[in-house]
């Protein structure tokens, strides 16, 4: 596991929910290859929709742009190894 090595780079997100989100990444690591980004990205994304309710999406990936709303407290972007996590839960269409 690659726990404690996190970065955070940005985040309006509880510690817990932070915390949280660091391990689910790490335990994705564990579990799937790290060259397959969509399979990370949908383990944390399940984790967080039973642990959080639906709407939760995440982004992995070495090198990506992004442009999004989201509900606030609940978004978090952190880098472990060589790859980066975005993870936050969108809002409802006004």
């Amino acid at each position: 596991m690659l726990e404690g090595k996190a970065i955070v780079k940005d985040t309006d997100m509880p510690e817990s929910m932070q915390i949280k989100a660091m391990a689910s990444a790490s335990e994705a690591l564990d579990t799937f290859d790290v060259l397959d980004c969509r399979s990370l990205a949908a383990h944390i994304k399940k984790e967080f929709d039973r642990a959080y309710g639906g709407g939760w999406q995440c982004v992995v990936g070495s090198s990506f742009g992004c442009f999004f709303t989201h509900k606030q407290g609940t978004f978090i972007y952190f880098a472990l190894g060589s790859l980066n996590f975005l993870l936050f839960k969108a809002t409802s269409p006004t």
